[in-house]
């Protein structure tokens, strides 16, 4: 080696070190070196992440199945981001599956649809599965399942305006499915949909154990594929993208040989790695295209959407269907019968696990989502929402398992850290209260993926505490 690449090397490796790995040069040039392999863009991916146990065996081969709901539902005004639903139902009315019972709060804001006929109950304060208090709207499952008459717009796809298609979103009340909640209509209305270059159906379904997007694709690919043709008329300039980890090829075979002849839509295969279907590290697999905390992906000519919202989409432009249902998977070693269900939203979590046999025994853990980025559950007695995605229990904690120990500056979270921070001294920050250090530092470019707590070999809480600290930043900004 020539002595001024070694050079040049030392400056990179001394660089980083002053950011943070000054016991660690090996480290810090590994990462230099991490950070220019041109095989990450080749396979379609990013650097850092993890590959953890994926689980997906004990459902993936389980057709989706439906799932009644019992007698009591609840509605929670706040199933999104943004300002809580108003309701319009009042208590004594009579409901009918479809019909809207509560109107948005404003711009971001959703609807919300009862999903059975019935009678309003109450509208009172009912826990929901974070654990907090939200005001729901309650009916009584009468079992009849009248449907309100539905309107879809009647008109082929061109002759559809952008207002019109929008506006049947809303009125669907929406949202984000992949977990995030945030109103589809507000993600579909950037502010110059000229730049829009790329429409990318989230298709990659990297959170460990579920595998309900992987269900939806197999068993209603045109309805998918619907969706993305729908949001593709809303920008012009704008190619589609299904987006799809390698480790289902049955999917990636079918989306291709069904888009064979679509000129604007096309098919990629990503590297299977955890968290591929994070919206930073999908774009920038697709794309080359990189944002920041800062930014929307509509900043660098991007709108993506998941499986279930783009299916969503479909139904509510095509059919005049509001969003009342989605694919729940219930899955782990803990579930007698791991499958994944069509559910009513509002039906209990309770009566969803029961449709799956229950639990094998108590198990130690329950998780409301995936391992990696869902959380806790004290109880069942909790209503499914429009961002319910998963119910996982587990016989065994690993995480509570075992007692946290002191960092050992090994810089593993840095290596795997997607956000290319330093989550160990960022935790170290949030534990001390240090809010400038931390802001300083780049804290809050963390996505909140996991990735660090998991491979910290003295298993310190690297992820829960940043959030926290994040959290606190986000609500000071908000003021």
């Amino acid at each position: 080696m020539k002595k001024n690449s070694i050079f040049i090397v030392w400056r990179n490796c001394e660089r980083i070190l002053r950011f943070g790995h000054r016991r660690n040069p090996i480290y810090a040039a590994g990462r230099i070196a991490a950070k220019g392999r041109k095989e990450n863009m080749a396979k379609l991916t990013f650097v850092g992440g993890i590959h953890p146990y994926d689980g997906k065996d004990l459902s993936k081969d389980k057709p989706i199945r439906d799932v009644l709901p019992g007698n009591i539902l609840a509605y929670p005004l706040s199933q999104h981001i943004g300002a809580p639903a108003k309701a319009i139902a009042a208590k004594g009315d009579r409901v009918l599956a479809g019909q809207k019972i509560a109107e948005s709060g404003g711009f971001v804001s959703a609807p919300v649809h009862a999903s059975v006929s019935g009678v309003v109950k109450a509208i009172e304060p009912r826990r929901a599965a974070a654990g907090d208090m939200v005001m729901s709207i309650i009916v009584e499952n009468d079992g009849q399942y009248e449907e309100t008459e539905f309107h879809p717009l009647g008109a082929s796809l061109d002759k559809m305006s952008r207002e019109e298609i929008v506006g049947a979103i809303r009125e669907a009340g929406i949202v984000g499915m992949g977990g995030a909640g945030f109103p589809t209509h507000v993600k579909l209305s950037p502010k110059e949909p000229d730049k829009i270059e790329y429409v990318i159906a989230n298709c990659a379904e990297c959170e460990p154990y579920l595998t309900s997007d992987y269900r939806r694709m197999l068993e209603e690919p045109e309805k998918l594929i619907g969706g993305l043709k729908i949001v593709l008329k809303l920008f012009p300039n704008a190619q589609g993208v299904l987006a799809v980890e390698d480790n289902k090829p049955d999917c990636i075979a079918l989306l291709r040989r069904l888009t064979e002849e679509e000129k604007k839509i096309s098919v990629k295969a990503l590297k299977t790695k955890y968290p591929q279907g994070g919206e930073r590290q999908l774009i920038y697999a697709v794309t080359n295209r990189r944002i920041n905390s800062t930014m929307l992906p509509a900043d660098v000519g991007c709108v993506v959407n998941n499986v279930d919202t783009l299916t969503a989409i479909h139904r509510a432009v095509t059919e005049g269907r509001p969003l009342t249902e989605r694919i729940v998977t219930v899955t782990g070693n803990a579930v007698v019968n791991p499958a994944n269900f069509r559910v009513r939203i509002g039906t209990s979590y309770s009566e969803i696990l029961e449709a799956a046999g229950g639990f094998k025994g108590t198990p130690e853990k329950i998780i409301c989502g995936g391992p990696m980025m869902g959380f806790a559950l004290f109880g069942l007695d909790v209503p499914s929402t429009k961002t319910a995605t998963a119910l996982l229990a587990l016989s065994r904690d690993e995480v509570s398992a075992m007692e946290p120990g002191p960092c050992i500056n090994c810089g593993r979270c840095a290596e795997v850290c997607p956000g290319r921070i330093l989550p160990s001294r960022l935790a170290y920050y949030a534990e001390h209260f240090d809010e400038d250090a931390f802001v300083k530092n780049y804290g809050m470019e963390c996505c909140e993926c996991g990735c660090c707590s998991f491979v910290c070999p003295a298993k310190r809480p690297l992820t829960q505490q940043i959030k926290s600290m994040r959290r606190i930043q986000l609500a000071k900004r908000k003021k």
